[in-house]
């Protein structure tokens, strides 16, 4: 029976979404899944977004560890299963400001966490909103910030971003014949439009020189979901 191991809110999640070839993701696919595609195209996704009321086992808040910034870049899987196919994620790197947050994830879950100095800003206007994440590599400041409408509109079925936030499922690769499965439960959320978008990311240092090339053009979509409390629950261990 599922546990549940993590509680939080996600909040004000950026999307800048990337065409990437399937060549470059098929050797990084954790075994049972296969990639998943929307309109015959693999996407990866840059993703800023901000952790709030954090609890492990979903009743005990973590001191000083309850708020922080994550970013990370992530692809899309499907896993068959008697029941239907399962849709979810799979993750390059994840980005925290929190070194212990990193040393379990790294140590407990095999989930590829890296440290590193992080901050944010959210502003409020009243047409707009501007929201921007940033986290250092090596002495340089990263980024991805965007100005978007302060009305949403809710999720539309069979949409892209629909594909992008709808994968509940996450897959960590554990070796070669091994694969960890969580559940990630959520509502469908309210998706804001961008007005405009700035992403500023060390793709070689971060991912290696595999990944440069599809990060040279502007995102194919970006957009910004409000998020909404999560709860992650622990899955199966597939083999």
């Amino acid at each position: 029976m599922a546990t549940t191991f993590l509680s939080a809110e996600w909040r004000k999640l950026i999307f800048a979404n990337y065409a990437i070839d399937r060549r470059v993701l098929e050797p990084l696919l954790p075994y049972g899944t296969e990639l998943d595609e929307f309109n015959g195209v693999c996407y990866g996704s840059l993703v800023g977004f901000y952790f709030q009321r954090v609890k492990m086992f979903g009743v005990l808040p973590v001191p000083f560890h309850t708020e922080f910034e994550e970013f990370n870049l992530r692809f899309y899987v499907r896993r068959k299963t008697p029941d239907g196919w399962k849709r979810g994620v799979v993750f390059i790197k994840e980005i925290v400001p929190k070194f212990a947050i990193t040393l379990v994830a790294n140590t407990l879950y095999g989930e590829p966490y890296a440290t590193h100095p992080m901050r944010h800003r959210f502003e409020q206007e009243a047409q707009t909103q501007q929201i921007r994440y940033e986290w250092k590599v090596g002495s340089d400041w990263n980024h991805i910030s965007v100005t978007a409408d302060q009305t949403g509109h809710p999720l539309v079925p069979a949409s892209e971003e629909a594909f992008i936030t709808e994968h509940y499922w996450g897959y960590t690769r554990r070796g070669s014949n091994r694969t960890s499965e969580y559940e990630v439960v959520h509502p469908p959320w309210l998706i804001y439009p961008v007005h405009t978008h700035d992403v500023r990311c060390s793709i070689t240092k971060l991912y290696g020189t595999a990944f440069a090339p599809f990060f040279k053009h502007p995102p194919t979509s970006v957009f910004l979901a409000e998020g909404s409390p999560v709860v992650i629950k622990s899955g199966a261990a597939i083999r």
